[in-house]
């Protein structure tokens, strides 16, 4: 990947001409990108971290640049972790904001991965609000005859109408199963007996992760396979939380958010082989 930005506005292609996606992205070849860099020399390294190494350059037209150099020596699990936490966290961040960065709090009442639409550089957008509903002043509740999606509502949400921030809460955790899992809450597997939560929840004690999530996200190597168990298990811990049955032991899009930012943390960390 790489990121650019103008030296100066002299140096400049004119901006009226090209748009600024133009401006910052354009296809180089490698032989450009080695004379940048100076055959991407140490001296030009900018950091190395658990998936590859970032080098300053300079184009031949002056745009500085930092290229990113992925070791392909990376487990293709690690990666996948990588890309699906990302995209779970903009959802969570998203939400976030609705519920407590607006004046007027927003509800979503209908999250699914449907309504999560991802743009070309894989950053995750929330959509459709044809169903949202607004919190009015020093309300945490309010109350609609309007059903969401099957499998993904909230239980106080079906069946009494009931439209709170813990609904879209526990909306997530069902769409973050699903990310990890590669089940809908209304696969054939699920029903009466065993729903997603309780499939999930068995698979933590003693069964082992391993049982329920998407088998890609496992590296070959043992060091892969432990830190890839360790995230995944403290994803689907989260998970849970925010489907508890009671909406009141659900925590909050802020708590979600900052502990989907801490596994992340804490995932890096020990895939680059640092102490947590």
């Amino acid at each position: 990947m790489i990121l650019c930005r103008k030296r100066n506005v002299e140096a400049a292609t004119d901006q009226n001409t090209l748009s600024p996606q133009k401006l910052l992205w354009r296809k180089v070849s490698r032989l450009e990108l080695l004379r940048a860099t100076n055959g991407f020399s140490e001296c030009n390294l900018l950091g190395t971290g658990g998936f590859g190494s970032v080098y300053k350059g300079t184009m031949s037209d002056g745009i500085d640049v930092a290229i990113k150099v992925f070791n392909l020596e990376v487990g293709v699990s690690r990666v996948l972790i990588m890309n699906r936490l990302d995209i779970m966290i903009d959802v969570a961040s998203a939400l976030e904001y609705f519920h407590h960065g607006c004046e007027t709090p927003i509800i979503h009442c209908d999250l699914k991965p449907s309504n999560i639409l991802l743009d070309d550089d894989m950053v995750a957008h929330v959509a459709d609000f044809g169903i949202v509903k607004l919190l009015g002043s020093g309300n945490s509740t309010t109350h609609t005859i309007t059903l969401a999606t099957i499998g993904y509502m909230a239980p106080e949400y079906g069946i009494k109408g009931i439209v709170s921030r813990r609904g879209d809460v526990y909306s997530f955790g069902i769409v973050l199963m699903e990310t990890f899992t590669k089940r809908k809450p209304t696969d054939e597997m699920f029903g009466v007996e065993m729903s997603m939560k309780q499939w999930v929840a068995d698979s933590l004690f003693p069964a082992g992760i391993v049982e329920v999530v998407d088998a890609n996200l496992f590296g070959t190597e043992e060091d892969d396979d432990f830190v890839s168990k360790e995230c995944l298990s403290s994803l689907m811990r989260l998970a849970l939380v925010c489907c508890a049955e009671s909406p009141e032991k659900r925590i909050s899009m802020q708590d979600v958010l900052a502990m989907l930012n801490k596994i992340k943390t804490k995932f890096l960390k020990k895939a680059a082989g640092g102490a947590v």
